[in-house]
């Protein structure tokens, strides 16, 4: 008797739902590729037909105007594109300071609603409930009248060492650039290098012995002590640019303007209530019984919230916890309102100026997108790292 032979699968076939599927989703792509084609086609049209100049040509002309805050040298000389990066650099620098800042604060404050102190818990639930409901643009303006019209002129500089603080913004001392400074930066690289094999080689420890090793402090003392090693090697330079008093304003040292200050304090005050929610939801989805686990293991109450809780509620944090960072990110869009020279006031002086209202506007948007990808991506990585793994 002739055994049944099953049908050949041919997965090229129409009756094949997977086949089928391929074929709706390119059709799906073409449609949607055809719609932005027509857009695109029927504004450069439209756009021609009324005399409006199109194109990104523009960026290789002059600028033709001044930028106040810059971390390189820019003039009114250089062109639009080099504009667009002196925006692009001062929106990176508000958007990753900002997530640093408002992270630490927003994880101290996120755990302090766990102390046991109800002056603690309290004082950490009035900073949540108040920066959290308080629109970040009202916070912006707010940081900044204060920082322009309470703080002294520069005459009367609050002074604190080296520091100066007043309406002109903060001034403070900076290395005078010498070859030391390089050999210290490659001791520092260095040092971030080793930090992979000693966590490596201190959870192996942990899962043959038992015997917590430090994963904070020591990597921190390895970077220190291998940048102030290449501090050495390179001759040990110590001079110091530091500001003084003028005629008319603080001269000389390094200087933070009080719109950079004001959008700074203004995000990561309003991003680190969202960020303690974040952390006290993370921390509260943990059993009970872990924590109760801990104190019977004779943990202390640091033990038990460093090593036991927040490693657990990670896998609920992050999630949530990237979706604060791009907020904050898109939210230094609102630093024009102050005067800070971020990507959307350079675009908007580029417009009026140019007339390229499409063009301007599609950096803008190809900048935030681009940051808010690679913040996803970085992020993702992160949380699949810290992941439960199933054994």
């Amino acid at each position: 008797m002739t055994p049944d032979i099953p049908p050949k699968n041919n997965h090229w076939s129409w009756r094949s739902q997977a086949f089928r599927g391929l074929i709706y989703q390119l059709l799906a792509i073409v449609a949607i590729a055809g719609v932005a084609w027509f857009l695109a086609h029927n504004t450069l049209v439209n756009m021609k037909a009324r005399g409006i100049q199109s194109g990104f040509d523009f960026l290789m002309q002059a600028a033709g105007f001044d930028i106040g805050e810059s971390l390189y040298p820019f003039d009114s000389e250089q062109p639009y594109f080099q504009a667009f990066l002196v925006g692009v650099t001062n929106t990176l620098r508000v958007a990753v300071l900002g997530i640093i800042l408002a992270t630490i604060l927003g994880t101290v404050l996120g755990v302090g609603r766990f102390s046991r102190n109800a002056l603690v818990r309290g004082l950490c639930l009035t900073y949540v409930e108040f920066f959290r409901n308080i629109p970040v643009l009202l916070q912006l303006l707010l940081w900044y009248v204060i920082l322009t019209e309470v703080l002294p002129s520069a005459d009367e500089a609050w002074v604190v060492g080296s520091f100066f603080l007043s309406k002109g913004g903060l001034n403070y001392p900076i290395p005078v650039w010498a070859s030391g400074h390089l050999w210290a930066l490659g001791g520092l690289i260095a040092g971030a290098g080793l930090i992979w094999p000693y966590r490596r080689w201190a959870r192996q420890q942990f899962e043959a012995s038992g015997k917590l090793r430090s994963v904070f402090w020591v990597p921190v003392v390895i970077v220190v002590c291998c940048s102030l090693a290449g501090w050495a090697l390179g001759g040990a330079p110590t001079a110091l640019n530091s500001p003084t008093k003028g005629d008319f304003s603080i001269e000389n040292g390094g200087a933070l303007t009080p719109e950079f200050l004001a959008v700074l304090l203004g995000l990561t005050l309003y991003t680190a209530a969202f960020i303690a929610e974040v952390v006290r939801g993370g921390i509260q989805s943990v059993p009970r019984g872990q924590g109760e686990a801990a104190s019977a293991l004779g943990l202390t109450r640091q033990q038990e919230m460093r090593l036991v809780m927040l490693p657990q509620a990670l896998r609920v944090i992050i999630p949530p916890l990237t979706n604060q960072y791009l907020n904050l990110t898109k939210n230094s869009s609102l630093a024009v309102a102050i005067g800070y020279p971020d990507v959307v006031s350079i675009a908007n002086t580029a417009l009026n100026q140019t007339g390229r209202a499409v063009e301007c506007i599609s950096i803008v948007m190809l900048v935030y997108l681009t940051t808010s990808l690679g913040t996803s991506i970085l992020m993702n990585w992160y949380n699949s790292r810290a992941a439960i793994k199933e054994r």
